[in-house]
């Protein structure tokens, strides 16, 4: 079988290394520029969802601000009003809370989060036990109702 041997000229070799080399500044461009706008539109959705899980927040802390509120009318009633005044501290103080959670920017909440975090690292852990305990209490008494609700009770089940 003949050898087939490619001449190129002088010029050739680098006109291609170039053309090559532009080509792929040219696509690394395009997928930076790409890259930026998909976290722009990440960071501005995981910003609505934030704002959003901050109202659903601050409004969670409003109704438990007047559950407590409405056990210490109960306490009042029941043992007097000395007993029932710390539990409508508390009530104002949950409905305080959920005042300046709906009033300050996720950016601040984020901020002043973070300072706590750094100024206690202790305490930022044992919240996070804490939560996180709770959690898991929540998720697992979930799981043991959903599981009753596939079963038949004993009772009812004669046989037939």
């Amino acid at each position: 079988m003949p050898r087939h041997d490619l001449e190129l000229s002088e010029g050739t070799g680098s006109t291609v290394g170039e053309n090559a080399r532009e080509s792929t500044d040219k696509l690394v461009r395009q997928v930076k520029d790409q890259v930026s706008t998909l976290r722009g539109q990440a960071g501005d959705r995981i910003r609505a969802y934030a704002d959003d899980g901050k109202g659903k927040g601050a409004n969670l802390l409003e109704e438990l601000g007047g559950v407590i509120d409405d056990a210490a009318r109960s306490i009042d009633e029941r043992l007097g009003g000395e007993y029932g005044d710390y539990a409508h501290r508390a009530a104002g103080a949950v409905s305080s809370f959920a005042g300046k959670v709906r009033d300050k920017s996720v950016d601040d909440i984020v901020a002043e989060t973070r300072d706590i975090v750094r100024k206690s690292p202790v305490i930022a852990i044992a919240a996070a036990a804490v939560v996180g305990f709770a959690l898991m209490r929540v998720l697992r008494s979930g799981i043991e109702d959903a599981g009753e609700v596939g079963r038949r009770p004993e009772a009812d089940n004669d046989g037939a």
